[in-house]
C-alpha cells in the first residue's frame, strides 16, 4: 500500500460522530482516556477535536469480546435497604 493510499483510508470523527457510536457521556469519556481505557482524541486545530475512527472501532470491538467472555466486572446491584427516599418497608411476618 502507498503511502498516499493509507493516508486516505485514515478517518477521523467528530464529537457528535462519537457520541452516536459510543453511548456514554463526554465526562465518562474523558476520564476513561485519562486512565488509558479509551482512544485519545487529538486537535487538528486549536478548536477542533477529532478521534480516530479505526481505534474507536477497535475499542468498541475489544469491549464487545470481552462482555462476551464474561472478562468485564459488572458494578455490584445496589442494596435497596440503603436507600434514603422510598425506603423499603420490612415485612412483619407472623408464623
Amino acid at each position: 500500500m502507498s503511502r498516499a493510499e493509507f493516508i486516505s483510508t485514515k478517518r477521523t470523527i467528530r464529537r457528535h460522530q462519537l457520541r452516536e457510536l459510543v453511548p456514554l457521556a463526554d465526562t465518562t469519556i474523558y476520564e476513561m482516556e485519562q486512565r488509558g481505557d479509551f482512544p485519545q482524541r487529538f486537535y487538528l486545530t486549536s478548536r477542533c477535536v477529532v478521534w480516530d475512527l479505526a481505534e474507536v472501532e477497535a475499542w468498541l470491538e475489544s469491549r464487545r469480546q470481552a462482555s462476551r467472555s464474561k472478562a468485564l466486572k459488572r458494578a455490584p446491584d445496589p442494596d435497596v435497604r440503603l436507600r434514603k427516599n422510598r425506603p423499603v418497608r420490612q415485612s412483619v411476618r407472623t408464623s
